[in-house]
């Protein structure tokens, strides 16, 4: 997954992960401060892990600013103790500060170390993410029923794989890769309207597809995330009017930027997308508005993907009459041929 943000972590948050670790923090701060993850506070413990979840948690989170807090439990793995690693962005902060932060949270975890985060939580409101709301959320993982909507979609993946059906075979409408697991929890929050951008990159080594990024954009953003020499598959909800109408309409772009890459890359792309929309249109249950191919992503402005998904019909058609004969012609006459004789 690439991070289509940059931001990444500065020295001195780096030197504090390879210091955190050793047991003493219970919990700290991250936030983004001049284009860098940045360490805003920390707590060392005092109870157990529960008698300070409460204490340390909530004073960390501000009521319209989204942050990253790392909170440590005190259970260990092979890697250290065991984190839990939370993602805030309340409601009423601006959107482009939560759209920074969803795009940044990959890059952060990956500097810490994933194999030492437990647990995520995401959270828009303190109950999210206090104690009671982080049992909730064990409690949910524990449960085998009922599944989320990706849940139930990955889950019926792996029962098609027990059964022998293998997710790489090649149909009559393409090449079916495997789709990541990251993807389906992406179409799935797109579904819920959680965000309105998904993109999705084929791994040509692996030959998975895989996600790219998933977030909140604007329209007038949707061209700059397109690359200039690499194919994609990308999905965006276009909010707007339409005969009165409040409307949300999900387009599936595939772009391809001609040559700029290889005739293999072109091929695969080609060959995996009938597959990949019937896991949007069918397992995940997306309904799409529109499919486009595009060349070129100074194409994707507003007016075009509105005049994609409501095209304008001409409804003035040409009525052809029988031609009229010639004017002043009289009334018709009838002739009489006289015999020879006459």
């Amino acid at each position: 997954m690439s991070h289509q943000t940059g931001i990444q972590a500065g020295s001195e948050l780096k030197s504090f992960f390879s210091k955190c670790k050793d047991g003493k923090i219970r919990a700290f701060k991250v936030v983004i401060r001049d284009e860098e993850l940045v360490l805003d506070k920390s707590f060392e413990s005092i109870g157990s892990w529960e008698d300070d979840y409460n204490k340390f948690v909530l004073p960390l989170i501000e009521h319209q600013q989204p942050c990253y807090v790392f909170y440590r439990l005190d259970s260990e793995n092979e890697a250290g103790y065991e984190w839990v690693f939370i993602s805030w962005s309340p409601d009423n902060s601006p959107v482009r500060q939560k759209m920074l932060y969803a795009s940044t949270k990959a890059t952060l975890k990956k500097e810490f170390g994933s194999g030492q985060i437990k647990d995520e939580l995401f959270g828009t409101q303190r109950e999210d993410v206090n104690l009671r709301g982080y049992k909730k959320h064990i409690e949910s993982e524990k449960s085998p029923l009922p599944f989320s909507s990706s849940e139930e979609v990955l889950n019926q993946i792996r029962k098609e794989e027990a059964a022998g059906v293998d997710s790489k075979h090649q149909t009559m409408q393409g090449v079916a890769f495997p789709v990541s697991d990251d993807v389906i929890n992406a179409l799935c929050d797109m579904k819920d309207t959680r965000l309105n951008y998904v993109q999705m990159s084929i791994d040509m080594e692996k030959e998975e597809i895989n996600l790219e990024t998933s977030q909140e954009l604007d329209v007038d953003s949707l061209a700059k995330m397109v690359p200039s020499d690499h194919a994609r598959y990308h999905l965006f909800c276009l909010p707007h009017f339409y005969e009165g109408d409040q409307l949300n309409s999900i387009v599936f772009i595939y772009s391809v930027p001609g040559y700029n890459c290889s005739v293999k890359e072109r091929m695969l792309y080609s060959s995996c997308k009938a597959p990949l929309l019937n896991v949007i249109e069918n397992k995940i249950g997306i309904e799409l508005a529109k499919k486009i191919e595009i060349d070129d992503a100074e194409e994707l402005t507003e007016e075009f993907l509105l005049d994609e998904i409501h095209p304008k019909q001409n409804i003035y058609k040409q009525k052809f009459s029988k031609p009229k004969g010639p004017l002043n012609r009289g009334a018709r006459r009838l002739v009489k041929v006289q015999n020879e004789g006459e």
